[in-house]
């Protein structure tokens, strides 16, 4: 009877859609899960876009689609009545009409379904983060969960709304999300990664010293700092990567380090960098990230370069973009 009732369930998409720009879908949350379903190559849902507002351009919202997921185009009257009262995207099983709706609640739960069918990959059950908690707390508790599902989208769509030539300030939650990426990554791993780059960065030839950095032009300065950049970030990189690939972090090597390295303290330990949102490893926050990050950094070259003076607390300026 459990194969029957499987075999007989539906599971229902339902995502807003207000217009189309330049090829991205609005609202963002409907970009976002596109991008998600693409990335997982998943075609188990029914996936219905419901109008906001009577459309014209159909014909060109189908042309843009992937042609990989079936999607019908519905109105707001057509919703089923349990999802009447909900934000959408939300998912519905049928028969039974038991509905999981918000951002972060349904992109977690096409992970898990896209794994179930194919647990070969395996890369896409790793989108959920360390111990699988990746985006799992409500906006109401995390303030990182309600910046991604909620303040960002809605920030960068406020944004794009506005006339360049009204000359609108960088969103405060831009500054935020900024903030939050130059803090130090924190991961379960972390003394024994810090150690692997303190080696690295004590190796001979790690790179230039800083000795007569006084002495030099801003330009050889900025050419030192971006070689011992590159030098630094190689670990974390290898370890991204290594993730990615759903293969086993860089293997240390088996021989006893170095007595500096076993005796530094941890507070002399360099700190991890930022290669994705949440630290070294790519994952849900960042699929919601990239199509918001995206539409963001696509605009800002059309705008006048005196318009990014413009910005909550003057932290930023035209050389950042």
């Amino acid at each position: 009877m459990k194969g029957i009732k499987k075999s007989l369930t539906e599971e229902y998409l339902y995502l807003d859609f207000s217009h189309q720009k330049e090829g991205c879908i609005f609202p963002l949350h409907t970009s976002v899960t596109l991008f998600l379903l693409s990335y997982c190559d998943c075609k188990i849902f029914k996936v219905c876009l419901v109008l906001t507002r009577e459309s014209t351009d159909i014909p060109l919202l189908k042309n843009i689609l992937s042609q990989d997921v079936e999607i019908q185009i519905i109105s707001r009257q057509e919703l089923p009545p349990i999802v009447q009262s909900c934000c959408l995207p939300a998912i519905v099983e049928r028969p039974e009409d038991f509905c999981r709706a918000g951002l972060a609640v349904v992109l977690r739960y096409i992970i898990q379904k896209s794994y179930e069918a194919d647990p070969s990959k395996k890369e896409i059950l790793e989108l959920l983060g360390f111990k699988k908690t990746c985006l799992k707390a409500c906006a109401e508790v995390s303030q990182w969960t309600r910046l991604c599902e909620f303040t960002i989208p809605l920030a960068i769509e406020n944004f794009l709304k506005e006339s360049a030539d009204q000359h609108p300030t960088i969103p405060e939650e831009i500054l935020q999300l900024e903030k939050k990426l130059s803090e130090p990554v924190r991961v379960h791993n972390d003394d024994k990664l810090r150690r692997q780059k303190l080696k690295q960065q004590k190796a001979p030839g790690a790179g230039p010293s800083l000795v007569k950095g006084k002495m030099q032009s801003k330009v050889d300065r900025q050419k030192m700092s971006e070689g011992l950049d590159s030098s630094s970030k190689s670990l974390e990189l290898k370890v991204a990567f290594s993730k990615l690939m759903v293969q086993e972090e860089p293997a240390t090597t088996t021989n006893r380090e170095a007595s500096h390295i076993r005796k530094a303290k941890a507070s002399d330990l360099p700190p991890l960098e930022h290669v994705f949102a949440e630290g070294l490893y790519f994952t849900l926050a960042d699929i919601v990230l990239l199509p918001c990050g995206y539409e963001f950094a696509v605009l800002i070259p059309d705008w006048p370069s005196t318009s990014l003076w413009k910005v909550p607390g003057k932290t930023l300026s035209s050389e950042k973009f």
